[in-house]
């Protein structure tokens, strides 16, 4: 048990140093997330593709296994076709082949488990999944960063960015302005993104694969919240219902008292 809970504390540090949102740019308003996309089971099953496929290489989901996909409407086979490399297993754990002293050496720290980072992220700027949902789409390139890339989000990050093929190259357009809290003094303002080069996805499509990566990473960090909801609201009817019944109860029994 001791080991577990270190296990889970060591998980929500590392987690918690992926993005320092409100600390890096103070001024920053979040996207709001698609909420819509947590009971969606196809975007569910898009996000866990591209979760594998684009974050899986580096970031590991130690407290998720392969099997439990079949929450979300997956077959066992279609994990095994899918999702799996030859050597795992379905009833494996998440993670990844990446040697921590290369990561090190690569990105200037161990990439961080990201089972729980969802729930880490969320904060009063807006919740986990609207910081990550803003973050994925805040890259662009900085010849200067020794990755090539930066993100609005989280200033000088050194994680590369992954979905870049899906998204194409953007740069960031910045202009100085008179600060006017400060007279004689500058601030720089962000003023939007120039794309450089073309991706495989239309800003829109793209978009919405970000939207299913992060309803995924959602959903990893608490697999039961939509059963939970579900349950939740079926008491809450039942609470009604009883309530009603004693209600009328109560009348009946008291009506011939004086």
């Amino acid at each position: 048990m001791k080991k577990i809970i270190a296990s889970l504390l060591t998980a929500l540090l590392a987690a918690s140093a992926l993005v320092p949102c409100a600390r890096a740019n103070e001024t920053l308003v979040l996207d709001q997330f698609p909420k819509e996309r947590m009971t969606d089971l196809a975007a569910l099953q898009n996000g866990a593709k591209l979760f594998v496929n684009y974050c899986l290489n580096c970031h590991a989901a130690a407290f998720m296994r392969f099997n439990r996909l079949r929450d979300i409407g997956l077959t066992e086979q279609q994990i095994k076709d899918n999702l799996l490399f030859p050597t795992d297993k379905v009833g494996e754990i998440m993670k990844v082949s990446l040697d921590p002293k290369d990561a090190k050496a690569w990105f200037g720290a161990v990439p961080p488990d990201l089972t729980l980072v969802a729930r880490s992220r969320a904060g009063h700027g807006g919740t986990g999944a609207d910081y990550l949902y803003t973050y994925l789409r805040s890259f662009y390139r900085d010849d200067t960063r020794p990755t090539g890339w930066n993100n609005l989000v989280f200033p000088n990050v050194g994680m590369p960015h992954v979905l870049w093929e899906l998204q194409g190259q953007r740069a960031a357009k910045f202009v100085e302005e008179a600060d006017p809290h400060h007279p004689g003094k500058t601030e720089t303002k962000f003023e939007g993104f120039e794309q450089l080069t073309p991706g495989k996805l239309s800003p829109q499509e793209y978009d919405s694969a970000v939207a299913d990566l992060v309803a995924y990473l959602q959903w990893m960090a608490e697999p039961m919240q939509n059963q939970r909801t579900r349950i939740g609201v079926g008491v809450l009817i039942f609470l009604a219902i009883f309530t009603f019944i004693a209600w009328r109860l109560n009348a009946a029994f008291w009506k011939d008292v004086k």
